[in-house]
């Protein structure tokens, strides 16, 4: 019987072929927390009473949640985590460098590794062809400490897509599209194997994208197969030495097969307040907005910031909406810079935040006032999740944020 990509991954890294449901002990490669999670993990890391980390190289720290810090209690957990680096010598990513997950795919993660982070969305690194998991700060403290994790080994859905997007249509849509047709626990702690055409052909910052929100159907992983766009990638990364390709087997066993004509997917949005609540943008024409948020690690990738500059320039922001974009990393803000992007987005009226999580977790910079409406291209809408429980959060793509940023409600052109 063959296997999926995930049990592939997770057999390289235990003593024998795993399958399904099989509960193993499995060797780990990168560790990551941020400025959240990572305080409690560094109090449970120091029970443990080792005293050393077990991959200190490969064990990082980001401060990237509140960055810069808003409050004397964040910056005291920031000084945590800067002293905790210097100890034990972790990496420490600090303030301006970028959100944990895309500051992983651009430094630390290749494919065929396993990273477990104490973030949920760590599974964007699954684009990569790395099984890549959230786990709790208490866990992360045991893999950082011993170099290993338990894991029960994920059936697995292969999302499978083929044909060619309509117009403006971007594979945000498809995974907004994908989590309304089964559910926000439809793929619980299973693995989606993302493949077909539709998949071959898509950039790498379009994989992370949909590796990113597979936790948003339950998913315990998003997997895809490292190709030569992974190896372009890699390149580009000055880590071209470092990609491998592992592909499952012919007659390996999944739990679902899911097929999806890419040319059916409409622009896709996710209302208040779950994110399979979701509805095409013909549908919400009437829903006028007071912000729109382009950034995060769901979309602030620079070919995100270019589909939004292409609309914008020569444009003003509607008077009755803040814009706020928001790079995912330095990197990106950088070649952002490099490109003009950054002008286009100042002459339209938007507001550039510095890299990082941003108006996304509510704790500093886009808190939306009693009764305010939000169109992001962030990967939650749940009711708070932007600062106040009494306001409002719709999930599209970079392409619908610009237009809508334009017209004042959602729309698509």
């Amino acid at each position: 019987m063959g296997q999926t990509l995930a049990e592939k991954i997770i057999s390289e890294h235990t003593d024998h072929a795993v399958k399904a449901g099989e509960l193993v002990i499995a060797n780990v490669d990168v560790t990551a927390v941020q400025d959240g999670t990572g305080p409690l993990t560094v109090q449970e890391f120091k029970k443990l009473g080792i005293p050393k980390l077990k991959n200190p190289e490969r064990s990082i720290l980001f401060i990237d949640h509140a960055s810069p810090s808003p409050r004397k209690e964040l910056s005291n957990t920031h000084t945590v985590l800067r002293e905790f680096s210097k100890e034990y010598g972790a990496v420490l990513s600090d303030v301006g460098a970028g959100v944990c997950h895309q500051r992983l795919v651009e430094t630390f993660v290749n494919p065929g590794e396993i990273l477990v982070g104490a973030d949920s969305h760590t599974c964007t690194s699954g684009a990569l062809g790395a099984f890549a998991t959230g786990m709790g700060s208490t866990d992360i403290a045991v893999a950082m400490a011993l170099g290993k994790t338990w894991l029960k080994v994920p059936a697995t859905f292969k999302i499978e897509v083929n044909g060619k997007f309509k117009e403006g249509i971007c594979s945000k849509d498809l995974m907004l599209h994908l989590i309304g047709l089964i559910g926000a626990d439809g793929a619980t702690y299973k693995a989606l194997e993302f493949c077909g055409d539709t998949i071959d052909n898509m950039t790498m910052s379009e994989r992370f994208t949909l590796a990113n929100m597979a936790v948003e159907a339950g998913a315990k992983c998003g997997l895809f197969v490292a190709d030569e766009k992974t190896k372009e990638f890699l390149k580009s990364r000055g880590r071209a030495d470092k990609f491998r390709t592992i592909k499952p087997d012919s007659d390996a066993v999944y739990e679902r097969v899911i097929k999806i004509n890419a040319e059916d997917v409409p622009h896709t949005v996710s209302c208040p307040h779950t994110v399979d609540n979701t509805k095409t943008v013909d549908e919400l024409k009437d829903v006028k907005v007071d912000q729109v948020f382009v950034g995060t690690c769901t979309n602030g990738r620079i070919e995100d910031l270019r589909v939004v500059a292409k609309i914008l320039k020569g444009k003003t922001v509607n008077p009755d909406v803040r814009m706020l974009i928001c790079p995912a990393s330095k990197d990106v803000y950088l070649q952002a810079l490099d490109e003009g992007l950054i002008t286009i987005f100042v002459e339209a009226n938007a507001t550039i935040l510095p890299p990082g999580c941003g108006p996304c977790v509510g704790v500093h910079a886009g808190t939306l006032a009693d009764g305010e409406v939000c169109l992001a291209t962030q990967n939650r809408n749940f009711q708070g999740r932007m600062g106040n429980t009494k306001g409002f959060i719709y999930l599209a793509s970079p392409y619908v944020a610009a237009y809508t940023a334009l017209r004042g409600y959602i729309c698509a052109e």
